[in-house]
């Protein structure tokens, strides 16, 4: 709610939206300033009981470790995966056939995902990283657009402990070269291309450029997305649809158990004060918070659809298009494209 204290005419007070007595009753945080003061007083007592929302192989031995600021510790001794958490736990209960994702283009292409489906898919490509040599721990670049291929990608290498950095899709060679040497990947994944503005963006020329200035660079792994020619190199470029229907992408595969403080993601800063530095998320404290931001800011029921209008190469995207709205059990919206192509109603027509 937005106030104006220089003017309180009637004009600016009609502009002011209060929720509905029904919309207060059923809001998730009841008193917030209590809340708030809980989370200042008893900061270890508060998170931990958010941490209770989620499904953990082992409980943790310490909420906070905070011996080494500030590089600080949480939920020590928890063993966790937030995959587990954002897909497995949902396909036992009646979220399994609800959908978790829907994916609309510029066009008006629409593809939809059950929570039972994303697992499916994520199983495939986390065998399909297997089979390429992809370990716990190791870092996958991935350099996609808005597709679910991107989401997808995202949740097989944490499901099987390894980590991801995403690029966002409209960096340079050189940010994307860059990013690949300082994460040593040796597998990256991308697309021959994305759409905006009913324009092809080829992805993957940028990406072979990035890999001939990447030595690390042993595995591309291409999404045919726009069905444009484009260059791949025998033994190291593999289109994903081809590898998606080989046996060795079964539907099934195991969960890796990790360590709350085990790397889920790095994500690099935008450079403005030099050279981008890659931040680290791991499992544990960061399911734990974007999943309780998501829940008592935006205030999600089970039955609300969601849409972040964010890009998943930043860390908004990852928090609340990928990675809390699938904590929840919510249906998260993704769309390729801009806002106002081809009309400048474009995102009004989605959300109607």
């Amino acid at each position: 709610m937005a106030r104006n204290n220089k003017n309180n005419s009637p004009q600016m007070e009609s502009e002011i939206y209060y929720p509905s007595k029904e919309v207060v009753e059923q809001a998730n945080v009841k008193e917030y300033d209590a809340l708030y003061k809980r989370s200042i007083e008893d900061r270890e007592g508060f998170w931990a009981e958010q941490a209770e929302n989620l499904e953990w192989y082992k409980k943790w031995d310490k909420v906070l470790d905070d011996s080494n600021k500030p590089f600080y510790k949480w939920f020590v001794g928890g063993k966790i995966n937030i995959v587990h958490n954002a897909i497995d736990r949902h396909l036992k209960t009646w979220r399994r056939n609800k959908l978790a994702i829907i994916w609309e283009s510029e066009n008006g292409e629409v593809r939809t995902f059950s929570y039972h489906a994303l697992n499916r898919e994520v199983s495939k490509f986390a065998n399909i990283l297997k089979s390429m040599g992809v370990k716990k721990g190791e870092i996958v670049t991935i350099y996609m657009p808005q597709i679910p291929e991107l989401a997808i990608a995202m949740l097989a290498c944490a499901k099987i402990g390894a980590a991801h950095s995403v690029v966002y899709g409209g960096f340079s060679v050189e940010a994307l070269a860059d990013r690949i040497q300082d994460a040593r990947s040796r597998v990256l994944i991308t697309a021959d291309g994305g759409w905006r503005r009913g324009k092809i963006t080829d992805l993957k020329s940028i990406a072979n450029e990035a890999i001939t200035r990447s030595p690390t660079v042993e595995v591309c792994i291409c999404v045919k997305h726009t069905g444009q020619e484009v260059y791949m190199e025998n033994d190291r470029d593999f289109w994903l649809q081809d590898l998606m229907s080989l046996p060795v992408a079964s539907p099934n595969c195991e969960t890796e158990v990790m360590d709350a403080e085990d790397m889920l993601f790095i994500l690099y800063t935008s450079g403005t004060t030099g050279r981008p530095k890659g931040v680290l998320h791991t499992h544990g404290g960061y399911a734990v918070y974007t999943s309780t931001t998501l829940k008592y800011v935006f205030d999600i029921k089970d039955e609300d659809r969601w849409w972040c209008a964010a890009d998943p190469g930043w860390i908004t995207g990852h928090s609340y298009i990928v990675y809390s709205p699938l904590i929840l059990g919510a249906t998260a919206m993704m769309y390729e494209g801009a806002p106002n192509h081809p009309y400048p109603n474009r995102w009004w027509q989605m959300i109607e």
